[in-house]
């Protein structure tokens, strides 16, 4: 009995200190590059690697050295585990699997064991690749945890430090890792002789969706319709991973209601169904809380077509989502990277559409502004603390620089002084005022649009950007309402 309570020969207690690493063994039908798509500059920073482990020699007569680590840094979803995968794919060597959170164990010392037998187990099945998902698992910053620098994580990152320096890739072992938070990673990590290239795998474009949504709906059954330029144009900020879904949703829904094919209806309802949330159709409202949902929602639609610097209305509906009672849905018209002040006000005044709808109608407002006030804030203090955008002019007061993994409250700490901290509250202010100032005009301006408008959100529940127009007497002039449908066909939603 002792000696199986203590861990005899037949307990798991031998193998805590053993790597959890999945082994992909290299095969003729395993994932290459014509696999992955939306990620084409990545690629060519990786082919290097790929090339380097078919001719080692050719690099090795040059007197050239080989990157020891390449890091994959980019937001999640965006194929960072895949493109690893593919490099091995590519390269025809095995590929060791781990994630960060592999290594952290109850047992003090068991995660440094468990990096030493990764290691141990990468040099015997040379030619490969170490790839460690979720680095920021175990490679955040040290000395900033509660624990101090003994905790076991920082053993577990000090013994993936000591193995990478007595590491060489004359062996033909190449470690590859991710992390969509580089910044909290530690410096020692991230200096040259360890991860010396860093590989960015950002969020694709128009382009980039298209290919992507072509990859994975080749596996489903289409309409010949089916046209991928107007979806990707309708999916912006998407990740590679969101359009796989997208795809699988979609034929989900043409499965339930017995198609045999999907078409754009089902891929519509379900981009809105990953953006918004399932319907809850079967909610019962009030007339009372429909009608007043309906004038928060038209507020904010209102706001769409009234104020410069916005992106289009796409769809606006009062069928709940999620948490939310309605929801008002704007796409831009292009892939945007950055934000001037015009647009940036422009958004905090569109924010404000439901709660000056709901002051203007009612006299006073509902708490489904909460989030909304919150959004506002949110932007009017970047403007002022990061973006340059007050009379405070060209100074960064943002609190980013805190010490990472520390609770706010803990860490609470401030750069400047009181008198610049009432200076920055009185700036905020004044953003959010004139907003509310020019919103509750617009909207004061445009009443007789904002009740014809919920009248025809409660009868019909959603509109989309061509009957807004229509409601409102702007004609069908908008190219947001043609993205799934015909504007001359009825909508199909």
């Amino acid at each position: 009995m002792m000696d199986k309570a203590g861990g005899g020969p037949g307990s798991m207690m031998f193998n805590l200190g053993k790597s959890n690493a999945k082994v992909y063994v290299k095969s003729s039908d395993g994932i290459k590059f014509s696999d992955v798509e939306g990620v084409d500059e990545a690629e060519e920073n990786l082919q290097e690697i790929v090339d380097y482990l078919h001719n080692p020699e050719k690099y090795r007569e040059l007197g050239a050295r080989i990157p020891k680590g390449v890091l994959l840094v980019g937001p999640p979803g965006t194929g960072k585990t895949l493109i690893a995968r593919a490099v091995a794919g590519e390269s025809g060597v095995t590929f060791l699997y781990t994630s960060g959170s592999d290594f952290v164990e109850m047992f003090v010392g068991m995660g440094a064991a468990r990096v030493r037998d990764l290691f141990s187990e990468a040099r015997k099945k040379s030619p490969c690749i170490i790839f460690i998902d979720e680095l920021d698992a175990v490679g955040r910053s040290r000395g900033t945890g509660i624990g101090g620098g003994h905790d076991e994580r920082e053993q577990t990152l000090n013994q993936i430090l000591v193995e990478m320096d007595g590491f060489s890739t004359d062996k033909g072992v190449i470690i590859m890792a991710a992390t969509n938070r580089q910044d909290v990673l530690d410096d020692a990590l991230l200096r040259p002789g360890r991860f010396d290239r860093r590989v960015a795998v950002e969020l694709p474009d128009v382009r980039e969706r298209e290919a992507i949504l072509q990859l994975h709906f080749a596996k489903v059954k289409t309409d010949s319709s089916l046209d991928f330029k107007k979806i990707a144009r309708a999916t912006p900020g998407s990740s590679g991973a969101d359009l796989a879904n997208l795809a699988n949703e979609s034929a989900l829904l043409a499965a339930r209601n017995s198609k045999p094919f999907v078409t754009m209806s089902e891929v519509e309802q379900a981009r809105d169904k990953m953006v918004l949330g399932v319907a809850r159709a079967s909610m019962i409202m009030s007339p009372e809380a429909k009608t007043a949902t309906a004038y928060h929602e038209a507020g904010h639609t209102l706001l769409h077509y009234y104020v410069e610097g916005v992106d289009p209305l796409h769809k606006v509906t009062v069928i709940p989502h999620g948490y939310a009672l309605g929801v008002t849905i704007s796409l831009p018209e292009d892939d945007s990277y950055s934000k001037n002040k015009q647009e940036l006000l422009g958004r905090i005044k569109t924010t404000m559409g439901g709660y000056v709808a709901e002051e203007l109608v009612y006299g006073q407002t509902t708490t489904g502004v909460s989030n909304d006030i919150k959004q506002a804030t949110s932007i009017a203090q970047r403007m002022v603390t990061e973006f340059g955008m007050s009379k405070l002019g060209f100074v960064n007061y943002s609190d980013d620089d805190h010490p990472l993994f520390l609770g706010r409250d803990i860490n609470q700490r401030k750069s400047f002084s009181e008198e610049t901290a009432k200076t920055i509250d009185e700036e905020v202010r004044n953003i959010l005022d004139s907003c509310l100032s020019e919103t509750r005009k617009i909207l004061s301006e445009h009443r007789r649009e904002l009740d014809r408008l919920a009248q025809c959100l409660v009868e019909r529940e959603t509109l989309d950007d061509n009957q807004v127009r229509e409601i409102i007497g702007l004609g069908r002039t908008s190219k947001n309402s043609d993205l799934f449908s015909d504007s001359s066909e009825k909508p199909l939603i």
